[in-house]
Parts: C-alpha cells; sequence; structure tokens
C-alpha cells in the first residue's frame, strides 16, 4: 500500500462495499465524509452544551475585601474556606434520574463522537488528496457553522 497522497479517483474506504470507482462517486464520497466530519463537530458542540446545562453553579470567589479581612484576622486559617465549601455542591438540587439521563446521553454522544473521529481518520488514511480535503472542508465548515451556536443558547 502507498504511503503518500495520491489524487487518484478510486479508492477503497473503510468497508469493502465502499469502493470508488470514477470521478462521480469520488465527489459522492467527499460530500458525504463532508457531512460526517459536520456532523463530527455539530457532536462536540452538543457534548459541550450538555456538560455547561448539567454542570452544577460553582461557588463565587472570595472578593479582595473578604481577603483583606482575613489578613486582620487572629487566626490564618480564619479567611480559608472550609473543607465543605470546596466540595461539589449540593446534589438535591438536580435530580438524580435526571441527572443519570443526562450523563447516559453525554456518554452515547462522546462513544459515537469517538468512533465517528476513529471513521474518519481511516478516511484520511487512504491517503487520496480528495477524501483529505474533503475531512479538512468539513471540519472548517462543521466548526464555523456549530460553535456560534454555543453562544445562543
Amino acid at each position: 500500500m502507498q504511503m503518500h497522497f495520491e489524487g487518484s479517483s478510486s479508492v477503497t474506504l473503510l468497508f469493502d462495499f465502499w469502493d470508488v470507482h470514477g470521478p462521480a462517486g469520488m465527489v459522492l464520497s467527499v460530500f458525504v465524509v463532508l457531512l460526517l466530519t459536520v456532523f463530527y463537530e455539530l457532536l462536540k458542540v452538543w457534548k459541550i452544551w450538555l456538560s455547561e446545562r448539567s454542570s452544577f453553579p460553582r461557588p463565587a470567589p472570595p472578593s479582595a475585601s473578604s481577603s483583606a479581612e482575613a489578613l486582620g484576622s487572629s487566626s490564618a486559617l480564619a479567611g480559608t474556606p472550609s473543607e465543605s465549601s470546596l466540595g461539589p455542591p449540593d446534589l438535591g438540587a438536580t435530580p438524580p434520574a435526571r441527572s443519570w439521563l443526562t450523563h447516559s446521553l453525554q456518554t452515547c454522544i462522546h462513544v459515537l463522537q469517538v468512533t465517528l473521529g476513529y471513521m474518519l481518520m481511516l478516511c484520511v488514511m487512504s491517503y487520496n488528496i480528495w477524501i483529505f480535503l474533503g475531512v479538512i472542508v468539513g471540519s472548517v465548515l462543521g466548526y464555523f457553522l456549530a460553535f456560534p451556536l454555543l453562544s445562543h443558547f
């Protein structure tokens, strides 16, 4: 097998049945790979969105005035946060069933994202320049379309 990129219009991608011969098949294959890459980027955004949505609120950092008061106190430990304030917030704020469901959905998205990522990597490893460009353009297009969606949620 060759170990350099070539611009041929015949290639076998991922499976034996995805055997491309001719320019029309190559254009269709590049388009499919491009769509898979856009979907990969959308999965990344969806996973980040779910993570932000399900994350617990973080305690506010101490202000400058409270640290000045802590320095003036008789005990050096009086101004430091206790172990209980450093731990995770009360789990009673989020229903456990919903938290479990969200975590299960994040796990499924992660598995799908990793699988799709490895499949795209194997497509690139076909060493076909057109497939490689399809993955690159799909990644750029997917990032361009998907990541602005994070600010809208």
